[in-house]
């Protein structure tokens, strides 16, 4: 380490500097042949080099500056007393950053170890107060770091990242992607853990109409076999298909339709229903769901789902006038198809007739006719099936008042949780021959769910604070 200042560099990149910007005035006086398209873009993509050159250059001087400032050595002080133990300023250190143009920068930045006996020959971990409070983790800027999320969890693959980052002239390695994607969704869950999660300015709940869904999905799990390993010595695995639980969180208008000016709030788990609904609970505390003027809960009738609500309600504070629950109306549709489908002695016009019947009897309503109905039927060959229909239907009674609901202009269904399983786990995580380690499934859900919400720019915020790095 150099204890000296790290002012006696802040200048070392003028020259270069210089360079760079004659090269892009040469490109401005040289006259350019432009016949065809490629030309064109062989045009483009050497101006573009040039200039990522000199914005690479730039960020390294002002960056340098900033780190050499008083200011920012208060902040670095700060930040090094409220760390856990006793840390030593053990002088400046020269630090490789990866930029979004592509290319490398260093600066001299000072470097923290904890103070501790040596005698024993153990070193502990030290950290780069300033750049953790600009964000940069994993030496690359918050930048590079939030598109490279942002595109491994859109694209199809890491090989796809890789491809695109090549082509802005960014060459990372797989593993370099990998690491630095699920680090960057694991300072964030780190950060919401800590219930760093709020809203935007101006976004409330408060007096408007909050719905409330999850639901599941299905994704292949990498577990170990027990037994012999393979020739190559690898563990052999199994792909288990496990179940990941998805909420989605919205407002809603006067009309009913989805307000746009509140993003919903969509996150997953792997940690089964108590995973799931600890997440809804700090969510709904963090938006102050108490000051909501209705608060639907609407879903199918998965045990799990309905058996936690009531506890929910009781920890968040809310008002029995408050809540609705209400069963998906085409889930229970679906079941009547079910139960028509069991008289195998009618005929397809018949069933189609007795559940357009009862469809608009539960509209109105009319739920104790609709349950009388399915028990006239509750004989014969396929009696104890139609008993666990109707059951299905006398244990979500009091879920199923579509008429008053549709009355408040609330949601009848539970298709919003339904789109977000399609667009967050089946679009990226499903798939042929796609298996996935249980953390990295956990972290790249969170990276979709927040991303396919609209609140990217939250997720960053909580990946890039400096409290991340008390957990590293």
């Amino acid at each position: 380490m150099n204890n000296d200042l790290g002012s006696t560099h802040s200048d070392a990149n003028q020259d270069e500097i210089q360079a760079a910007f004659e090269a892009l005035q040469n490109l401005r006086e040289i006259p350019q042949q432009i016949d065809s398209p490629e030309a064109l873009e062989a045009m483009e993509r050497e101006l573009r080099k040039e200039a990522d050159k000199l914005i690479a250059l730039l960020l390294q001087k002002h960056l340098q500056e900033n780190l050499d400032s008083e200011e920012q050595l208060t902040k670095e002080a700060e930040l090094i007393k409220s760390w856990p133990g006793r840390m030593k300023n053990e002088g400046f250190g020269a630090v490789w950053i990866y930029t979004m143009s592509g290319l490398l920068i260093q600066v001299n930045v000072r470097y923290y170890r904890r103070s501790c006996d040596r005698r024993n020959g153990k070193r502990y971990k030290g950290v780069y107060a300033g750049l953790v409070l600009l964000g940069i983790h994993e030496r690359c800027t918050p930048f590079l770091g939030a598109t490279l999320s942002m595109w491994s969890s859109l694209l199809s693959s890491f090989a796809e990242v890789k491809q695109v980052l090549k082509d802005y002239n960014i060459d990372l390695g797989l593993k370099v992607i990998r690491r630095l994607t699920y680090r960057y969704a694991e300072r964030a869950r780190v950060m919401q853990q800590l219930g760093a999660f709020s809203l935007e300015e101006g976004e409330t709940v408060s007096g408007r109409k909050v719905v409330v869904s999850c639901d599941g999905g299905r994704i292949r799990i990498r577990e170990n076999k027990r037994g012999r390993k393979t020739v190559k010595g690898r563990t052999r695995f199994k792909g288990a298909w496990r179940e990941p639980k998805l909420l989605i969180i919205y407002v809603v208008n006067q009309e009913g339709k989805l307000e746009k000016s509140f993003p919903a709030i969509i996150d997953a788990s792997l940690d089964g229903p108590d995973g799931i609904f600890h997440l809804i609970y700090n969510y709904l505390k963090a938006i102050a769901i108490n000051t909501a003027d209705k608060v639907l809960f609407v879903a199918d009738g998965a045990h799990w789902i309905w058996n936690r609500v009531p506890t929910l309600m009781k920890k968040l504070g809310l008002k029995s006038e408050q809540v609705h629950e209400l069963l998906d109306f085409y889930h229970a549709v679906e079941h009547l198809g079910k139960v028509a489908g069991l008289c195998k002695s009618w005929s397809t016009k018949k069933r189609r007739a007795w559940i357009k019947k009862q469809r608009k009897q539960l509209l109105k309503g009319q739920t104790k006719q609709v349950i009388s109905a399915v028990q006239l039927i509750c004989k014969g060959r396929n009696g104890k099936a139609m008993t666990v229909e109707r059951d299905y239907f006398i244990r979500n009674q009091h879920r199923m008042a579509y008429s008053i609901l549709k009355a408040l202009n609330l949601p009848l269904g539970s298709g919003a949780v339904e789109s977000a399983i399609r667009r967050v786990v089946n679009l990226r995580l499903k798939g042929p021959c796609i298996f996935w380690n249980r953390e990295n499934a956990t972290k790249m859900l969170m990276l979709r769910s927040y991303y396919k919400a609209g609140r990217w720019n939250m997720l960053k915020r909580m990946a890039n604070s400096p409290q991340t790095a008390f957990s590293e």
